[in-house]
């Protein structure tokens, strides 16, 4: 072969060379997306047979063997579960436990966080990692003290024991918000500091800002844990009108009977805050680099 075939083929040999890495780039793409969207399909099979249960009869939910679609959807009961109990009373209260629930911990969480990861006292290194061993701590151990000490408050039956401890921060919120923080470039602050800002003013006019992934992730998670609690309201609460909505879905289960078609119609329809607020704070979630314009 002489000099000029060889240089003819060459560019041939690349090309089919570079057709055929895009080809495997692309076989290996589909093949990801499709183990995604299986997984996915399998994560969201029970709440796709929630949703589906929520639309049949008593007997239908027994079936043997089970049966996916009901044979003529049941949108009554979504009514029915509206009016076997105070729906609106228990909502309402489950939203405004769990909006100052949340409250409380970003504000608690993000102030004790920051302190953690900028400010210099003596006894910090220790401070935190006695505060992040409280972690460890299972909440069954500090049921009973706290019972006895929201009573002598004089709070029982009253939505304070579900509102005030998130006030005091918690150390799962004030541990991701302190490796947060320290993964701001100390040179904003100290540009801040010559500008003449305060600590405070640096607190919330520049770390509150850039900790907003953060912040969105708290507040779901924080979110989650009031809106589905069972046990603390159980605990507290006696007046019916005062419930949240968990404790009125348990209402439906019997000792010797459960009315599962309004079980599953309720508990569907207390799912859907969950499901905004994640929607809402998902472009949060997905931001990578949360500090920019610092070049050196």
């Amino acid at each position: 072969m002489t000099a000029g075939n060889c240089r003819e083929a060459r560019p041939i040999q690349w090309g089919q060379a570079r057709r055929g890495s895009r080809a495997r780039q692309l076989v290996r793409g589909v093949a990801v997306h499709v183990l995604l969207a299986a997984a996915s399909l399998v994560m969201a099979l029970p709440f796709i047979w929630m949703l589906l249960s929520s639309l049949k009869t008593q007997p239908e939910i027994f079936i043997f063997p089970p049966r996916w679609l009901p044979r003529s959807p049941q949108w009554s009961n979504y009514v029915e579960v509206t009016r076997a109990m105070p729906f609106g009373w228990f909502t309402l209260n489950s939203f405004k436990i769990a909006g100052l629930a949340v409250l409380g911990q970003i504000l608690s969480a993000s102030l004790a966080g920051y302190a953690f990861a900028r400010l210099k006292f003596p006894g910090r290194d220790s401070c935190f990692l006695m505060w992040v061993a409280c972690m460890m701590i299972p909440a069954q151990v500090t049921l009973i003290p706290q019972f006895m000490l929201f009573r002598s408050f004089h709070w029982l039956d009253t939505h304070l024991p579900l509102v005030v401890p998130a006030f005091f921060g918690s150390s799962f919120g004030t541990f991701l918000l302190r490796q947060f923080f320290l993964t701001i470039p100390m040179e904003l602050e100290d540009a801040a500091v010559v500008d003449g800002c305060t600590r405070f003013r640096i607190y919330s006019n520049i770390m509150m800002p850039l900790a907003k992934p953060a912040l969105a992730t708290l507040a779901v998670f924080t979110f989650m844990g009031s809106w589905n609690n069972l046990l603390t309201p159980v605990i507290y609460l006696t007046t019916y009108t005062k419930m949240t909505l968990t404790v009125g879905l348990a209402f439906f289960q019997d000792q010797y009977y459960t009315r599962w078609p309004l079980l599953t119609a309720g508990a569907t329809i207390s799912v859907i805050p969950t499901l905004l607020l994640y929607l809402f704070a998902q472009q949060y979630f997905v931001q990578g680099v949360v500090t920019s314009g610092l070049k050196g």
